[in-house]
């Protein structure tokens, strides 16, 4: 308990913000290189950044961590695919940047002097980490008592003591994170707006235009009435190579599932064991260990106020005698029947106090009974409770407060310590044992009163029996026997099988659309080659799956082969642009106007108003970035040539610009130009550190 009780508490928090609070405005996507000889090598490598090493050792002990603080933090009692992914993401980026930072920091000689970090800790304005471990939930003030209690036990613990190094790790975080703050302070003190910056802001936001256009989108001609060659295809890919970068190797497959799902005989043998379960309950004089026995979920049975059933129960519970038996019915997944073992009115909410002690440092739970036993007297005798309770119990948060624990209703603590409470009255005394140590209770208040009922229920899930599995297995088994590298998609549909895609998942993905479990697939698809079948019947829950790696998209800059079905709207588009393009222009001779344009096309003019340049958006269509930038730039009452645009080919004539009036303050403009830049440029300068620390990552050989 105690200090050691909150820094184990809080050591998942202290890992996850190691370098400080400025990097979360930043947090920035993975960056895969995958080499096929890296087992050659060091085989506990799990990376490298900026030529130093991450150990897989060590990422290990941080990603579980980090898992098992986002468990607690999300109420989870075991991790998912979908949290354990983002449990990793979230351990590499911090590994990156960490090293990242602390280079740079170092480069640049950042320094946080002695006195300067003693003021983080312990200053009359402590760090923001600091604050954070030591505020009080019910004030939201600094518990600066608390605060002094852990650094004099670290200052005078024993050296070997786990406290003295769980503390450490706590400081150099803090440490850290001033420096990375140091870091930014710096880079941002670099940037700077003018006046000149400041105006053509200010114009681009509030200078008006109107002007009247004429489309022909490109959605008048037909895709399959456009001819589409491979010079299409590389010139569109040349124009635009930058945009086909991939920062990570990426690869995709096509799978099909043969399903294993609970069959409807499944159910109905789910269904007749629960049904020679009702008698049983019904006769039950021990409810609670009837339902240990033969529930698949072993709740307590606690006394519960209206709303906390689940709603087939609720209505049903309240308004039945005790002993009622209700099903078996379908929840969910399962099958259950529930019992009404007791209903009576009790208190909504009860203030208590407690003194918890130790059975293994009392002599064992007689003895702590004993203890406890002594207490009461002493109390009853005169003695105060919040001074035994700061003596005596465990429980260090709530002895500094006497004891208390507060008001609290149903559902909050434990229930053996929520029956003694509620079901006893104010200004009794009650020892209980829990799974906590031995609790001396005093019931200080209750209020309210409200119907509330213990109910015990039974559940089975639905499972798939062996017979199902098997069969399914048996057809994914043969299946993967019929296919080669070529015929995958021919004897999909001759066994009516519907192909999926999983298109562009990372080597550390663990699951893909459609399968939650997937993680041995994702590592076989990264051992393979494009065109390869798996080499086995993968699982995936209660789904079996045949696959084929369809694209490996590596990293850098990506082939046209790997891109050609991605672009291929582009592509057209840009086809018909030239179709679309000619029509306006033979439209255009000997027009003066986008109305005699518009009539001679076969479309008609739109007449538009109030279009700013910083909002580029032609309203009833889209963002046209070309379009508005060519208007803001034309002469007045011209006609245009013709422009591609987003949604088509364009011709247009601007009847008017309205300037806004003159701009005789520009320091708010600049300020507003400085918090845009301020809030990216963390984002543009940890892109830039990374792309410069040649990010090795080979994750997908480990996890």
């Amino acid at each position: 308990m105690g200090i050691m009780g909150f820094l184990r508490e809080r050591m998942g928090i202290i890992l996850v913000v190691l370098i400080g609070f400025a990097l979360f405005a930043f947090v920035a996507g993975e960056v895969i290189t995958y080499s096929r000889g890296f087992l050659s090598g060091d085989r506990d490598e799990l990376g490298e950044v900026a030529g130093e090493k991450i150990s897989y050792a060590d990422f290990s002990d941080k990603l579980k961590q980090n898992v098992e603080m986002m468990q607690q933090q999300y109420g989870q009692s075991a991790s998912t695919p979908q949290l354990t992914d983002f449990a990793q993401e979230q351990t590499w980026n911090q590994e990156v940047s960490r090293v990242i930072l602390k280079k740079e920091i170092e480069k640049v000689g950042i320094v946080v002097g002695t006195d300067e970090t003693k003021a983080m800790i312990s200053g009359k304005n402590p760090s923001q980490q600091i604050a954070q471990y030591f505020t009080d939930p019910k004030t939201g003030q600094l518990n600066r008592a608390s605060l002094d209690q852990v650094l004099s036990r670290v200052q005078t613990a024993k050296a070997g003591d786990p406290m003295i190094e769980q503390w450490d790790k706590l400081v150099a975080s803090v440490i850290e994170g001033k420096k990375a703050e140091k870091y930014f302070a710096m880079v941002h003190n670099g940037l700077y707006v003018n006046s000149l910056d400041a105006k053509d802001d200010y114009e681009a936001k509030n200078k008006l235009a109107k002007f009247t256009y004429a489309i022909l989108p490109y959605s008048s001609i037909a895709d399959n009435k456009v001819n589409v060659t491979d010079d299409d295809y590389q010139n569109y890919y040349d124009e635009h190579k930058g945009l086909f970068k991939s920062n990570q190797e990426l690869r995709s497959i096509d799978y099909v599932v043969f399903n294993a799902a609970p069959s409807k005989a499944d159910s109905a043998a789910i269904k007749a064991q629960m049904d020679k379960l009702v008698d049983g309950l019904k006769s039950s004089t021990n409810d609670s260990l009837f339902v240990q026995v033969n529930a698949e979920t072993k709740a307590p049975l606690v006394y519960q106020r209206k709303g906390q059933l689940e709603p087939k129960l609720d209505s049903i519970m309240f308004n039945a005698a005790n002993g009622f038996v209700y099903g078996p019915y379908v929840s969910g997944n399962s099958y259950k029947i529930a019992k009404l073992v007791d209903s009576r009115v009790g208190p909504d909410s009860v203030k208590a106090r407690h003194i918890l002690l130790n059975p293994a440092t009392s002599g064992g739970i007689d003895k702590a009974m004993a203890k406890a036993d002594s207490l009461k007297k002493a109390i009853q005798g005169g003695k105060s409770f919040a001074d035994l309770a700061k003596t005596f119990s465990e429980d260090k948060q709530s002895a500094e407060k006497g004891g208390e624990l507060g008001t609290f209703g149903r559902g909050a603590m434990i229930p053996v310590f929520e029956d003694a409470v509620f079901n006893g009255k104010a200004g009794d005394f009650k020892i209980v044992s829990s799974q906590y140590g031995v609790h001396l209770i005093e019931i200080e208040s209750q209020k309210g009163s409200s119907k509330v009922v213990k109910v015990a229920v039974v559940d089975k899930p639905v499972d798939a029996s062996g017979k199902t599995q098997s069969a399914a297995y048996s057809k994914a088994q043969s299946f993967l026997g019929s296919v080669n590298k070529d015929n995958f998609a021919q004897q999909a549909k001759q066994s009516g099988m519907q192909i999926r895609k999983a298109a562009d998942f990372t080597g550390v993905a663990s699951s893909m659309p459609g399968l939650e479990n997937a993680r041995e697939l994702v590592k076989w698809a990264y051992k393979s080659d494009k065109g390869d079948l798996v080499d086995q019947v993968y699982t995936s829950g209660d789904q079996y799956v045949v696959a084929q790696l369809t694209q490996v998209k590596p990293k850098g800059v990506l082939s046209l082969d790997a891109v050609k079905e991605q672009i291929k709207p582009q592509v057209i588009n840009e086809v018909k642009a030239k179709q679309l393009t000619e029509k306006l222009q033979s439209a255009s001779n000997g027009a003066s106007s986008v109305e005699q344009v518009a009539q001679k096309a076969g479309t008609k003019a739109v007449p538009v108003e109030n279009i700013v340049f910083a909002n580029p958006v032609i309203p009833g269509l889209s963002i046209e970035y070309k379009v508005i930038g060519s208007v803001f730039g034309a002469p007045l009452k011209k006609l245009s040539k013709p422009v591609e645009g987003q949604s088509g080919v364009y011709v247009y004539s601007v009847d008017s610009f309205l300037n806004p009036a003159p701009l005789t303050n520009t320091v708010r403009e600049r300020e507003q130009i400085s918090q845009t830049m301020l809030q990216r440029a963390d984002n543009q300068i940890f892109d830039a550190l990374k792309d410069k620390a040649n990010v090795k990552d080979f994750r997908a050989k480990f996890l």
